[in-house]
C-alpha cells in the first residue's frame, strides 16, 4: 500500500450497502459520526439476491415508506398431499417489498444524514496503522470497521474473523399476471422433493408474485418442478416472467468470532440468519443500528470496544440450530404428511410462523370479514 499518499480518514467505514449496512450508516452519521460505506455493485439495489419479505419485526425496526411494500396477513401451508392449513395472527402481517427500490430509499437516507457511499469499489483487504485502519481502495483510513458484506465476508477473511460454512440455496423468479395466487396468503410448500431442508413459496409481492424455493446441503433448486407441480393452482400461462435471482442463505448460526480490535461483523456476515426460517433482514437492521450505537458510544463517549457489546448481544439461535439439524435429515414426503394430520401441527406452525401472537378465539373467515370491512384487529 501507498503510506506516503494522505488517507480520507472517517469515523466508521462499512464495507457492504445492503439492509444492514446502509441502515448502520444512517445511525452512525445521525450521532455525529463522519461515515463512509464501501459498495461493489455500481449502485445500492443492484442485482439483489433476496426475496425481500419480511416479517412484521422487521418493520417495527425501521419506518417503511408505504409504496414500497404490500401487507400480506396470512400464510398458508401446504403438505406434499396438497392438504392446506391456513394461519394468521390477528394484528400482526408479513410485509413484501420493492426491494431494489427500498434499498436505493436506505441509500437516500443515509445520504441525507451525512454518509457517503462509494460504489462500484471492491473491498479488497485492509491492513492496521496504529490505531486507525487503511483501506487500500477506495483509499481511506478508518477508526473503526464494520464488515456488511455479506456470507461471503471479504472483511472476516481479511481480519480471521468468523466465516458463514452452511447455506441453504435459493432461487426466486417474478412473474406479472398470475391471475391464481391468492393475495391474502404467503403459500408456503414443504415438500422434501421440490425443497429438501427448506420450503417452497408463492408470495404476492407489490407488482409482481414471487415464486421461488430453497434447498439445503448439495442439492440444486430446481424451480421449473416447482411451477410445474403448481400450475394448477396458479396458472402460470398467462403470466409472464419478470425476473429470476438467486443467492445463498446462511443457517449456520453465529459466526465466530465476530469481532475483533476495531472491527465486527453485522447481518449476513455475521452469520445473524435464523437457521430455521432462514429470516435475516430483520437481525440485518437491528445488528446494523446497534452496531452503530456501540462505535459511536465507544468513539464519542469512551464506552466499551463494539466487537464486544455486539458479541454479548447477538443471538445464539441455540433450538433454531437444533430444528434445523432435524430438517437437514429430510424427512420424507410421507411422514411430513403424517405430521400435518397430528392435532399439534397447526398449533406448532402458528409458533413458527407467529411465535406466541396467535389468535385463538377468532376464526379464519371472522378475520376476513373485519379486514375487508377496514376494522381494526387486535389479539
Amino acid at each position: 500500500m501507498n503510506t506516503h499518499k494522505q488517507s480520507r480518514l472517517y469515523d466508521l467505514a462499512i464495507v457492504g450497502a445492503g439492509f444492514a449496512g446502509l441502515v448502520c450508516a444512517r445511525t452512525a452519521a445521525l450521532r455525529g459520526l463522519r461515515v463512509c460505506v464501501i459498495e461493489a455493485k455500481k449502485e445500492p439495489g443492484a442485482r439483489i439476491h433476496t426475496t425481500g419479505i419480511l416479517v412484521k419485526e422487521a418493520a417495527d425496526e425501521i419506518d417503511l415508506p408505504h409504496h414500497l411494500a404490500r401487507r400480506v396477513h396470512g400464510v398458508r401451508l401446504y403438505a406434499p398431499n396438497r392438504r392446506t392449513m391456513d394461519l394468521f395472527a390477528p394484528g400482526y402481517y408479513f410485509l413484501t417489498t420493492h426491494t431494489a427500490e427500498l434499498l436505493r430509499w436506505l441509500a437516500q437516507e443515509a445520504r441525507r444524514a451525512g454518509a457517503e457511499i462509494f460504489c462500484g469499489e471492491r473491498f479488497q483487504g485492509a491492513e492496521r496503522c496504529g490505531d486507525t485502519i487503511r483501506i487500500a481502495d477506495p483509499d481511506i483510513e478508518t477508526r473503526y470497521l464494520i464488515g456488511a458484506d455479506g456470507a461471503r465476508s471479504r472483511v472476516a477473511r481479511s481480519f480471521g474473523l468468523g466465516r458463514v460454512e452452511r447455506y441453504l440455496t435459493g432461487v426466486e423468479a417474478e412473474y406479472e399476471n398470475l391471475a391464481g395466487l391468492d393475495p391474502r396468503f404467503l403459500h408456503c410448500f414443504v415438500d422434501s422433493l421440490l425443497a429438501p431442508g427448506y420450503l417452497a413459496w408463492a408470495a404476492p409481492g407489490p407488482e409482481h408474485a414471487q415464486i421461488g424455493l430453497a434447498t439445503s446441503k448439495a442439492r440444486t433448486p430446481d424451480l421449473a418442478a416447482f411451477t410445474r407441480s403448481t400450475g394448477d393452482l396458479f396458472g402460470y400461462d398467462g403470466a409472464r416472467l419478470v425476473e429470476r435471482r438467486s443467492g445463498r442463505i446462511p443457517c449456520g448460526g453465529l459466526v465466530d468470532p465476530i469481532g475483533t480490535r476495531g472491527v465486527a461483523l453485522v447481518g449476513d456476515a455475521a452469520g445473524l440468519v435464523s437457521p430455521l426460517t432462514g429470516g435475516g433482514i430483520r437481525l440485518a437492521f437491528r445488528s446494523g443500528r446497534r452496531a452503530a450505537q456501540a462505535v459511536s458510544d465507544y468513539l464519542l463517549d469512551s464506552g466499551p470496544p463494539p466487537e464486544c457489546v455486539l458479541a454479548a448481544e447477538y443471538p445464539g439461535f441455540g433450538m433454531k440450530k437444533l430444528m434445523r439439524t432435524a430438517l437437514d435429515t429430510t424427512p420424507s414426503n410421507r411422514l411430513v404428511d403424517l405430521a400435518f394430520s397430528l392435532p399439534g401441527a397447526e398449533y406448532f406452525a402458528r409458533w413458527v410462523y407467529f411465535h406466541r401472537r396467535g389468535g385463538p378465539g377468532l376464526s379464519w373467515s371472522e378475520f376476513v370479514k373485519r379486514l375487508e370491512a377496514g376494522e381494526a384487529v387486535t389479539r
